[in-house]
């Protein structure tokens, strides 16, 4: 430690920035400390923390997220909508339980347990991010005292053939397909639309999933996927028959 006047500066510490004081006692409890978080590893300059939530967010965190390309959108639109309007000017190490309740009790206001879940979970992972690169010391996300709404209780049902086959009559052609498919082999949305009739193997009773479509950024985006499906029911099964579309859009499934 170095005195001049009534300034007291601490220096020297590998891997700590230089810090000053204007009392003698809290340069001498400070560095204490982070010697003993230096020595473990743990040691974290509260400057760093300083950093805007939106800063440390547009800075350091959203460049490095990679991934499917509405995963990514679906994120963007909670740190857009939900995030850095109610915390975005908050400095990182000042987000603490009691910021986070108060943040909870804004998002009830305009959302249902499951999103506020998925809102939690986004801002949990900045947070642990800021925590892996030494900008804080812990996630307040993950405190035993605040935390998301408990996941809502509830049970899918499916549908029962009947009400499958009266809906399906209920459709024009051209779609029926695709209730079919979404039944009896419990296909996503965006599986349903990517497939092929290449895709179905008429002779071992497989379809193969190896695509889905998706809105992204209001554009259609195609991915490939991998996995293969059965039909679960023979009175779902497509008959091997397909004839063209009279609007000149492709075949139609005949069944």
């Amino acid at each position: 430690m170095y005195g001049k006047c009534t300034r007291y500066r601490v220096k020297g510490i590998p891997g700590v920035k230089d810090r000053s004081f204007d009392v003698l006692q809290d340069a001498k409890t400070w560095l204490a400390q982070a010697q003993t978080d230096a020595r473990r590893g743990e040691f974290v300059d509260p400057r760093d923390g300083a950093i805007s939530l939106k800063d440390y967010i547009a800075t350091h965190w959203w460049p490095t997220q990679s991934g499917d390309p509405s995963t990514i959108e679906r994120i963007e639109q909670r740190v857009r909508r939900h995030i850095v309007p109610h915390l975005g000017a908050q400095p990182l190490n000042a987000i603490g339980t009691e910021v986070l309740r108060h943040w909870k009790k804004r998002l009830e206001k305009d959302l249902g347990p499951t999103s506020i879940r998925l809102v939690w979970a986004t801002l949990s992972s900045v947070l642990q991010a800021a925590v892996e690169d030494h900008r804080l010391g812990r996630n307040p996300c993950r405190s035993s005292t605040v935390g998301p709404p408990p996941a809502a209780p509830g049970r899918v049902e499916a549908w029962p053939p009947e009400r499958v086959l009266a809906v399906r009559e209920a459709l024009p052609d051209r779609y029926r397909i695709l209730l079919v498919i979404g039944a009896g082999l419990g296909l996503r949305q965006g599986e349903a639309l990517g497939l092929s009739a290449d895709d179905i193997d008429f002779e071992k009773e497989v379809v193969h999933v190896r695509r889905q479509i998706k809105m992204v950024r209001a554009k259609w985006s195609s991915s490939r996927r991998s996995r293969s499906r059965c039909p679960g029911t023979t009175r779902l099964r497509p008959r091997r028959r397909w004839k063209p579309s009279t609007d000149g859009r492709g075949p139609t499934a005949s069944w």
